[in-house]
């Protein structure tokens, strides 16, 4: 089997959340990249981009076909099928029951509705589902480090940022690993990591510029935090890049609740920022740079009160 070999047709019921997840990101990742009709999908680089296997990859690909995104070559592998630029992934791709789920509960969790410590027994008759539904929600959570298990039947969801102090604790160890991850001796900015961080950004600024709303409730957070993992992945040190996709995640845990509401010149102002920071970083002016980000990241820790969304 070829490299860029895929697997056997899946329809959309039949797909697992994971497989939707990754079918919406790589859509997201092609629209922000700007592929032409005709561009070869290497299965491979979208495995490294995404840190799964092969053969999720295969799958959500397969549902990219199924929907008329993508298409076969003659030989073998698959091409980008039609212009992605217009469409929403969220409509393509909705959400399957159990992502709409992981929602609800990251929501009640950011409205202070689930306490710190939860069980099994008292989450079933909450959303009305078997254990093994929360057990399993509860095991992606535990995976991106939101939640760990208690002895028994206990979890326990990770240290919130709840009230001023843990906004401003957060940001100051953010603003000093973020800046770090910029003066690493490592550091080399990617273009191919940047380039559709850039695209997305320069997407929703327009978006907001001729007064529309976003598609998506989490697509600005999902953007912004490409953003913040995108520079540090480019620091070559993956300590830092994971400390700074670990704030993000506990981010998304704690604004799922308010991040819809930011408003649009909020929204315009970061977008700007971020673009600042990028031009810099391109034009290898890392300095300039940190300066930018450290006042970026300073200017978003006194925005409002929490939760935010720099």
């Amino acid at each position: 089997m070829s490299q860029d070999t895929i697997a056997p047709p899946i329809s959309a019921g039949a797909a697992s959340p994971l497989q939707i997840d990754l079918a919406r990101r790589i859509l997201e990742r092609i629209r922000d990249s700007g592929w032409a009709v005709g561009t070869r999908i290497s299965v491979p680089d979208l495995a490294r981009t995404f840190g799964v296997s092969r053969s999720p990859i295969s799958a959500a690909l397969e549902l990219l076909v199924a929907q008329g995104i993508l298409s076969g070559f003659e030989t073998r592998g698959l091409q980008l099928a039609r212009d992605v630029t217009e469409l929403d992934p969220e409509t393509i791709l909705p959400s399957s029951p159990l992502e709409d789920l992981y929602r609800r509960m990251m929501k009640d969790r950011s409205l202070g509705e689930l306490p710190q410590d939860v069980s099994e027994a008292e989450l079933m008759p909450r959303y009305q589902v078997s254990r093994g539904v929360i057990r399993k929600l509860l095991l992606r959570f535990a995976a991106e480090g939101l939640v760990q298990r208690l002895p028994g039947h206990g979890w326990r969801f990770a240290e919130s940022l709840v009230g001023d102090d843990a906004y401003r604790e957060s940001y100051e160890f953010r603003i000093a690993v973020e800046c770090a991850a910029l003066r690493s001796p490592m550091f080399r900015a990617d273009p191919q990591q940047l380039a559709p961080v850039r695209r997305a950004h320069e997407r929703i600024l327009s978006t907001i510029l001729d007064g529309k709303t976003l598609t998506g409730g989490d697509e600005w957070f999902r953007v912004n935090a490409s953003f913040h993992e995108g520079l540090a992945a480019c620091s070559g040190n993956r300590f830092l890049a994971d400390a700074v996709r670990q704030q993000n995640n506990l981010r998304r845990l704690q604004e799922s609740a308010g991040f819809e509401q930011l408003p649009g010149e909020r929204l315009e102002q970061s977008c700007r920022e971020h673009l600042a920071i990028l031009d810099a970083v391109e034009a290898g002016e890392v300095e300039w740079a940190e300066a930018l980000l450290r006042q970026h990241l300073r200017q978003a820790s006194e925005f409002a009160s929490p939760p935010r969304s720099p």
